[in-house]
């Protein structure tokens, strides 16, 4: 039978894996080998895809991939690790002991002054980026969600200027099947950095000793962090840490990153292991005189056979020809092997084929899992029942319930965005608009007294205060709504998100993983885009880039803030609501043509882990709504300032720069001229408004600004409800602000940036005039 056919609480022994390619390694990878033993956790709420448990973690993947997974049925599974006689009370070893990892280096430290140079390296969510905030000072958001580190870090450790620690991307494999898992296997195997700190997750140790197989492999200095030793030992486990020492050949340090516990020792035996250049002791996991002797003869032939080759290309040779064997097409392009050589490495692989009865992939694999099942077996005590798994458990029977999650979901959404826009971020508001307004009176009146020439009183009144003024006091707003998704994410519950809506994201051709860029798209669409790194598939990358513009971000909250104000002051709820709905209804359809045309074929498969949850930290929450108060008052301040300044200017004088008392005969009103008839089907055919929504381009909060300049505070006495309605429709969808153009070239390349504005203006326009038309068909005016 397959692994799809299993019920819920039913385990299994997995006989074969199909599929092919990257994703059946990653599937090997994940543990997902022959002989291991898994048990059905839970389906999403839809029926697909399925939670697992292999190798003491839970992994999610799609129905249609599991039945590709063949299984024995059996009735329970029989590894549990709990070898408590085995136990000594020892202590860790201190830095005067390290004389026994001395073996492989030179024994010379490096020359004085050198920077000594580390990869921060270890699965997603084992707690890198807090580590690294620990060891560096540094402020990086950390997040409860896999993939929350994007892109590559780096600081200095504190109080070691000569020193430059590297924070990558999560990786569960040296076997790269995204991305960012590209990025973290190329800055170690190219950048060459004079020491790996490999963190590892304590209460998930099977399978993140994995990767650090592969990194052994690598022949750096490295010194393992074992994270999370406060969960183990508070749940009655434990860990042998100097056996582990002894059986991997690298300095072992429990820590918990969270509590700084264990971090200063940890760094001693850094910068001690990258000084003296101490290389791991061991290398060889295979035992020749068991199953894996076939894979043993058959690594030590791939070396003797591609040697000469890996020294020439830089690479450690015992990871090329592991990769070699795996058939890694980034290292055999390096090597550079002749005809004669491929075929001799194919012979040699076909006879470890033979013997083992298994495939390349699947033996490599199995031989790294038999030896972590040993070393487990002589050093983990685990615990008897998680406390955080056991709440996960009782919480996920609500939040990922058949019958409750997407309530659930809806709900939460529902109340945040209440709380953000009617309580707490209104409240605040409301405060900061009082101020601002008593400090203008203050200004004006100050100006006034003092004679200033009217120009600069124009200037400091109406531009700068009228104009950043009232984009300012959207800041209370957009700082809730953040602090509401910091939590979502930081407690674990943004991970279930993506498990409860792949199902239904699957029908647009995405992957559950894309519902988080698109939510953190209703913060920042630059944030948004740059979080689609974390997503395998090229494909889905592009797709979901391209529909985050979709997801109404909270510089877009000001404009609807104001027009709801002033001509929908008793509808406002339900018009902000719609609006957000209508964006994503536009990005659902948009994502059904995209689908049919640009992007055809299926989503990428679903294979995520679902961490446990936790309690978001304050500090890292006060730290996350700092940096985006700063992002905005940055923004306020300088090109939100610099467009209120230019729009002025060019809306008070004319093009002889004699300033004007009627802004019709400004410079601003001939340039806005030229494309305000583009404007005219949809009712705002005012140059006052095409200005605004020029300017908007800038800095969505600007069109507010703009348009206070302009209109002089009156813009209600201009414009028809019906207007209103289409310029809210339209800003709802127009090109994103120039950060985020700016992000998406990054990402995907000018072409698509300059397409991603221009096809946003044109769906803006179509359906501002479909509204218009309906609002003139129902007689709104």
């Amino acid at each position: 039978m397959t692994l799809k056919e299993l019920n819920i609480g039913e385990s299994a022994i997995i006989t074969s894996v199909g599929g092919e390619g990257a994703l059946r390694q990653h599937f090997l990878d994940m543990g997902m080998i022959p002989n291991a033993e898994v048990t059905v956790v839970k389906f999403a709420p839809m029926g697909d895809p399925m939670e697992l448990q292999v190798h003491g973690y839970e992994l999610t993947l799609r129905l249609a991939d599991a039945d590709k997974i063949q299984v024995e049925p059996i009735k329970s599974r029989t590894r549990s690790h709990d070898r408590v006689d085995r136990f000594k009370d020892t202590e860790h070893p201190g830095l005067g002991e390290e004389g026994k990892f001395h073996s492989k280096g030179d024994g010379n430290p490096l020359p004085e002054g050198t920077t000594l140079t580390y990869a921060l390296v270890g699965n997603q969510n084992c707690g890198k980026t807090t580590l690294f905030n620990q060891i560096t000072g540094s402020n990086q958001h950390v997040g409860n969600f896999p993939g929350v580190t994007v892109d590559r870090k780096d600081g200095s450790i504190k109080g070691y200027p000569n020193t430059n620690v590297t924070d990558l991307p999560g990786i569960y494999s040296m076997s790269p099947y995204s991305s960012e898992e590209i990025v973290s296997r190329n800055f170690v195997l190219d950048e060459k950095p004079k020491a790996i700190i490999n963190i590892v997750d304590a209460t998930n140790i099977e399978r993140n000793l994995y990767l650090t197989m592969q990194l052994l492999e690598m022949n750096i200095p490295m010194v393992i962090a074992l994270n999370m030793m406060d969960e183990v030992t508070g749940n009655q486990g434990s860990i042998d840490v100097n056996t582990m020492e002894k059986m991997l050949g690298v300095p072992v340090i429990p820590i918990s990153a969270a509590k700084n516990e264990g971090v200063d020792e940890l760094i001693k035996h850094a910068l001690h292991i990258a000084q003296y250049q101490e290389k791991p002791l061991r290398q060889d996991f295979c035992d020749k005189n068991d199953h894996n002797g076939a894979v043993h003869r058959c690594i030590h032939a791939v070396i003797h056979l591609i040697e000469d080759h890996a020294e020439q290309a830089d690479i450690p040779v015992r990871f090329a020809a592991t990769k070699a064997i795996e058939g890694d097409h980034l290292i055999l392009d390096k090597l550079n092997l002749d005809e004669n050589e491929m075929e001799m490495l194919e012979h040699i692989v076909q006879q470890l084929e033979t013997e083992r009865q298994l495939d390349r992939n699947a033996s490599i694999a199995d031989m790294r899992f038999d030896f972590i099942e040993k070393l487990c077996e002589d050093t983990v005590i685990k615990p008897k029942q998680s406390k955080e798994r056991v709440r996960s458990e009782k919480i996920d029977k609500i939040l990922t319930g058949k019958y409750t999650a997407i309530p659930c979901f809806i709900a939460i959404m529902v109340l945040v965005f209440y709380l953000t826009f009617n309580v707490i971020g209104a409240g605040l508001q409301t405060l900061l608009e009082m101020g601002i307004d008593s400090l203008t009176t203050i200004t004006d009146n100050a100006l006034t007294s003092a004679h200033v020439n009217d120009t600069i009183h124009s200037l400091v009144i109406d531009g700068i205060f009228n104009g950043v003024g009232s984009v300012l006091s959207f800041l209370p707003i957009i700082v809730t709504l953040f602090f509401f998704l910091s939590l979502m994410e930081d407690s674990g519950y943004i991970a279930r998100v993506a498990f409860v809506m792949d199902k239904l994201l699957r029908k647009i051709g995405l992957s559950g993983r894309s519902i988080v860029p698109m939510l953190i798209g209703f913060g920042c669409t630059v944030p948004a885009v740059m979080a689609t790194r974390t997503l395998t598939s090229e494909r889905d990358r592009k797709m979901t880039i391209l529909l985050t513009p979709f997801m109404s971000c909270t510089a877009k909250l000001p404009i609807y803030s104001f027009f709801v104000s002033s001509f929908f002051p008793k509808q406002g709820g339900l018009i902000m609501s719609g609006l957000y709905v209508l964006g994503i209804v536009i990005g659902i359809l948009i994502a059904f043509l995209y689908k049919g045309t640009l992007f055809k074929g299926e989503a990428v498969p679903f294979v995520m882990e679902l961490p446990n949850y936790r309690l978001p930290g304050a500090k890292n929450v006060v730290q996350l709504l700092w940096e985006k108060a700063k992002d905005f008052l940055q923004r306020a301040f300088s090109i939100i300032l610099i467009a209120t300044i230019v729009v002025w200017f060019l809306q008070s004088f004319d093009i002889h720069f004699n300033m004007v008392t009627n802004s019709a005969d400004s410079m601003l009103a001939s340039i806005s001229g030229f494309i305000s008839p583009i404007f005219a089907p949809l009712g705002l055919g005012d140059w006052r408004i095409c200005t605004s929504l020029i300017s908007g381009i800038m800095a969505k909060e600007s069109v507010v600004s703009t348009l206070q300049v302009l209109f002089s505070g009156n813009i209600a006495s201009v414009l028809t409800p019906l207007a209103a309605s289409s310029l809210l429709v339209f800003s709802l969808l127009y090109s994103p602000c120039v950060a985020a153009i700016a992000s998406v070239k990054r990402e995907l390349g000018s072409k698509w940036a300059i397409g991603v504005a221009l096809w946003q203006c044109v769906i803006a326009w179509v359906v501002a005039f479909i509204v218009h038309l309906i609002g003139s068909a129902v007689g709104m005016v």
